[in-house]
């Protein structure tokens, strides 16, 4: 598969999504500063894809970093590709295009070039993005997530995001708004987390079929928040799989990690605060993986999740207990 700089998969709604993007989410102890200065860096060296989230308690930040980079004539507008995302306490129909509109003016942009639901699970309604109560358990609302959709659509119609996708969802969960009567914009994305252990075949092949886009987050192996990921588990950089093809061709795991989800035609996410880091992820174009590393990296599958999200197993919409 011939991958550039500037390659692009084609939406199912005619829009273009870079196959590289660059993450935005800056755990502790980053700073929203250091987010602002890492947008930059990725949009100099040629990122044009930025992952950001309303969630993510950055947007005022990356905004400035994307406006400050139109301002100097690095790039105009148009060249960038700006995913937010819609909160799990923000899934009430006449939640969401507020919370759009808050991101907007956060970002200091007049439209989104996408807009996902960041989760199935849904919280109680209200401006507390982790409501819980007196035992510091998740407060869940059960919001019909194809009311939810609808309202998403109302979003695209008005101008304020030109495409619309969701976020860890399951098959089933993606067949509820597919098959749901009246629905105008099929999404056009699954953002999920996807890397040589959790390599989501099954998913990947149910969106194809259905020209949907699988978007991937966490592809070097998450960035091992505390309070989300377990601090034990596996290294995806450090499989000796990944780090044999690696050696052999002379590049980073990181690169061919990358490199293994676009040539299954999956959207990579990459996310960093070094500058030779984030130039180094973005140098992907100028090798390729023979089919013989592919089914290599393909035989480290483990169906393993870092991002498991254990304290809302409880909710009806949880994702992961389905297979895919």
């Amino acid at each position: 598969m011939a991958l550039r700089p500037d390659s692009y998969f084609v939406l199912n709604d005619r829009y273009k999504i870079p196959v590289i993007g660059f993450g935005t989410y800056a755990p502790e102890p980053y700073t929203k500063e250091q987010a602002e200065e890492s947008v930059k860096v990725a949009i100099e060296v040629g990122y044009r894809h930025l992952d950001g989230a309303f969630m993510y308690g950055n947007e005022v930040e990356v905004g400035k970093g994307i406006n400050s980079k139109i301002a100097d004539g690095t790039v105009k507008r148009g060249d960038v590709f700006y995913t937010g995302k819609l909160w799990n306490n923000n899934h009430s129909p006449e939640r969401v295009r507020p919370a759009l509109e808050h991101s907007l003016k956060d970002l200091q942009l007049d439209y989104m070039d996408l807009f996902i639901i960041h989760c199935p699970v849904d919280f109680q309604p209200g401006d507390n993005p982790l409501p819980t109560d007196e035992n510091g358990k998740p407060i869940f609302h059960n919001t019909d997530i194809r009311d939810t959709w609808k309202a998403m659509e109302v979003c695209k119609d008005a101008g304020l995001v030109r495409s619309i996708g969701v976020s860890n969802f399951n098959r089933r969960q993606l067949e509820l708004i597919l098959n749901m009567p009246g629905l105008k914009y099929k999404p056009v994305c699954n953002q999920v987390e996807c890397h040589i252990y959790l390599n989501q075949s099954k998913l990947l092949e149910f969106c194809k079929s259905h020209d949907i886009v699988l978007v991937a987050y966490g592809v070097l192996g998450t960035s091992r928040a505390e309070g989300w990921i377990d601090q034990d588990s596996p290294r995806v950089l450090e499989d000796p799989v990944l780090n044999t093809v690696a050696k052999k061709l002379d590049r980073s795991p990181a690169q061919v990690t990358m490199r293994y989800l676009m040539q299954r035609g999956i959207v990579a996410l990459a996310k960093s605060f070094s500058p030779e880091r984030i130039k180094q992820n973005f140098q992907v174009f100028d090798f390729e993986l023979s089919d013989e590393d592919m089914k290599a990296l393909d035989g480290a599958n483990k169906n393993f999740r870092y991002l498991t999200l254990d304290s809302w197993k409880e909710h009806p919409k949880y994702p992961f207990h389905d297979e895919y």
